[in-house]
């Protein structure tokens, strides 16, 4: 089977990793000293956010050279010996592409400034800009540049938007795709996917710069390049597509091999939105083949352990509930229940950094350190995204780029190492076991009906996924042994917020 089909990915956000150098930014040093501790927790595979030199108008995916490093995080040297490292204890490393957009620092656009190339972007000679479209950060889409002309970017100005249209952008992308397998990368997680297609008959309609069918052609081109390649390398698509079957369609064989599955990461902690989203989800992936991908948490989103302790649990950018009052000892019992959930359930799960040690979301950030172009954009509406991109305490840390909560010292990694109940060892317990259970992963799933306020089901004829969503204890179906439980039992039920892994009877 393909090693992505059931991989557990860790996701890391490298200017808040590991510090190895003492700066106070997480580093390529630090991210290679932590290797071993990545392998110990059971993950099969890294992602990093872009590593690319970048101004950081955007946390990194402003990108101003796609074939270098980021200086404050290290050298392509480094990046090379890195990639090597995490291959020699087990782990493949997928990097983030930024294919939508680029920085304004780009050699591409500071020529296309002087007149030259301009047909690599957008561009728009007049007095007014042509639609009034809206950029996902806030604010007008069209900015002007100095000589009155106007320019497409929609996300930040600094992050002007490539025209897929030209076959210079396309050439571009498939020598940088080429410019990193072959130095050993496993794979690439593609930044907005749908958005690279731009539909302009449609001046005033929603979205009309995403999910355009001329992308699929985009994708048909890379998956010819990634497969001249050998070991299995893999496509994974970033899509905030609502439609289940058009967003299947970038997973047919001969394009992307996966996609993050957006819906249940949004899904509140609800037993019947649970059920419904994950059916969705299977029945979305089945005709093409593909196998789903489960994800709680990652660098854009509110950490789930402070979504799961709100009166409303679900996520949605239009509403991020910053300062909304949060029961951190409820979010911490659900996320224990979660990372039980997703890791049970076919197909691939992703961990963002600093899940596994029960992290929160830090909204309390000064205001005057909040990076986030969102809170610019927003008019200082929305605190944005920096919350949730605070570094990871391990228990030596000195400063860092944003603050740690005191209270993350009882969190760090130092704290947390050998304590049995820490939510540390439990990532690692229920990593250790779904490597081990060969039900899991990839593979057909069948749901147990123990009451509409449990989600429960059957993977193979031995396993048995429980989560308790009721208000009151629930008796286990028949089973040989619990396997792992995420909080106490109460005489052998499963309390509220609560899950358990069976061995079946027989």
């Amino acid at each position: 089977m393909n090693w992505w089909r059931g991989a557990a990915i860790y996701q890391v956000y490298p200017r808040s990793f590991a510090d190895g150098n003492g700066d106070g930014i997480g580093d390529l040093a630090g991210l290679r000293q932590k290797l071993p501790y990545l392998a110990e927790l059971g993950v099969d595979a890294i992602w990093l956010s872009p590593w690319y030199p970048s101004p950081l108008a955007d946390g990194g995916y402003d990108v101003a050279d796609y074939r270098d490093i980021e200086p404050v995080f290290g050298t392509l040297v480094e990046a090379e010996k890195l990639i090597g490292e995490a291959h020699a204890v087990g782990l493949r490393v997928i990097i983030d592409i930024v294919p939508n957009h680029c920085s304004d620092r780009h050699p591409w656009f500071q020529e296309a400034l002087r007149g030259e190339g301009r047909d690599r972007f957008w561009f728009h000679e007049g007095d007014e800009p042509p639609n009034d479209w809206q950029s996902r950060f806030g604010g007008p889409a069209w900015s002007q540049a100095p000589d009155g002309s106007w320019y497409l970017h929609l996300y930040s100005p600094e992050q002007p938007d490539l025209n897929w249209t030209n076959p210079e952008v396309r050439a571009e992308f498939e020598s940088i795709l080429r410019f990193w397998l072959d130095r050993g990368v496993d794979g690439f997680r593609i930044d907005v996917a749908d958005g690279l297609v731009k539909d302009f008959s449609k001046p005033d309609a929603d979205l009309p710069y995403s999910d355009q069918d001329g992308v699929h052609d985009i994708y048909r081109s890379w998956r010819r390049v990634l497969d001249e390649y050998p070991d299995d390398r893999v496509f994974v698509g970033e899509m905030w597509l609502p439609d289940p079957e058009r967003f299947a369609r970038y997973l047919r064989a001969d394009e992307l091999h996966s996609a993050f599955n957006f819906d249940f990461l949004c899904c509140p902690w609800e037993p019947g939105e649970l059920r419904r989203v994950i059916d969705a989800t299977l029945a979305a992936h089945a005709p093409v083949g593909a196998p789903p991908t489960w994800v709680l948490s990652n660098h854009d989103v509110t950490r789930h352990v402070s979504r799961m302790g709100r009166e409303d649990t679900s996520f949605d950018f239009g509403r991020r509930q910053h300062l909304t009052p949060t029961d951190l000892e409820l979010g911490v019992k659900r996320a224990r229940a979660a990372i039980m959930l997703t890791t049970a359930l076919p197909g691939c799960v992703y961990v963002y950094q600093g899940e596994e040690l029960g992290l929160e979301e830090v909204d309390d950030l000064p205001d005057e350190l909040r990076e986030d172009p969102v809170w610019v954009r927003s008019g200082h509406t929305d605190r944005g995204r920096d919350g949730c991109r605070v570094p990871l305490p391990w228990g030596d840390d000195g400063p860092s780029w944003l603050p740690r909560p005191e209270r993350w010292r009882s969190l760090s990694v130092a704290a947390q190492t050998g304590d049995p109940d820490s939510m540390l060892a439990h990532y690692r317990a229920v990593l250790a076991l779904r490597r081990a259970e060969d039900a899991l992963g990839d593979g057909p799933m069948e749901w147990l009906d123990l009451g509409p306020g449990v989600v429960a089901f059957t993977r193979g004829a031995g396993f048995a996924c429980v989560l308790n969503l009721s208000g009151s204890p629930v008796a286990l179906p028949d089973h040989e042994r619990v396997l792992l439980a995420s909080g106490p039992l109460v005489d052998g039920a499963v309390p509220p917020d609560t899950a358990a892994w069976l061995r079946l009877a027989g």
